[in-house]
């Protein structure tokens, strides 16, 4: 049984959006413009500060805690990330990698999932090549142009806004985790 056309729109209709997603054994996430608001502030000392949505890092527990595990790939590199990834509990925390593809590869290969069993989010250029890689792209409701083309899934909202959660409650919701969430959030 083959994948179902895309849509007239070039993009995948809910169907084929639900299987992709469901398949999903690894979700992967850029940090710039994904995980946060891609602004860089900086304090008066020359600190680095970054802004995180709790809600989208609340949804990676989640996941975590259903089985689902995340990582990212990021081509800065900052203490604020490793602090905030070892935080939420990701699986890896790949930073300073200019090449994604590369970095993909080894983190697929260390964590033994094919790249079709993965879902990533991007907002820019240089995530292009993993984005046509995995079996579930996506991106934030402002990433540039030729990213939004490329993915198979854009979100509605805006990278460090809500659109980690939307990609997560997506995957959690089609490979069946959805009702362990809310059971481990009432306590039963």
């Amino acid at each position: 049984m083959g994948e179902a056309p895309p849509s007239p729109a070039g993009k995948p209709d809910q169907d084929e959006l639900t299987r992709r997603a469901a398949r999903v054994q690894l979700m992967v996430f850029d940090v710039d413009g994904v995980l946060s608001d891609g602004g860089l502030y900086y304090g008066d000392a020359g600190e680095l500060m970054k802004r995180f949505d709790v809600k989208d890092g609340h949804a990676l527990v989640l996941a975590r805690l259903t089985g689902l595990p995340s990582a990212i790939i990021t081509a800065r590199t900052s203490r604020l990330v490793e602090v905030r990834g070892k935080e939420l509990g990701l699986a890896a925390i790949l930073q300073g990698k200019r090449n994604k593809s590369e970095a993909f590869a080894q983190l697929c290969a260390e964590l033994q999932v094919p790249p079709e069993a993965c879902s990533y989010m991007g907002d820019d250029l240089n995530d292009l090549g993993v984005l046509s890689q995995v079996g579930l792209s996506a991106c934030p409701a402002d990433a540039v142009p030729e990213v939004r083309q490329a993915v198979h899934l854009v979100s509605r909202s805006p990278g460090g806004r809500g659109a980690v959660r939307e990609l997560v409650e997506l995957c959690l919701r089609a490979s069946g985790r959805w009702g362990a969430v809310l059971d481990l959030m009432r306590g039963t």
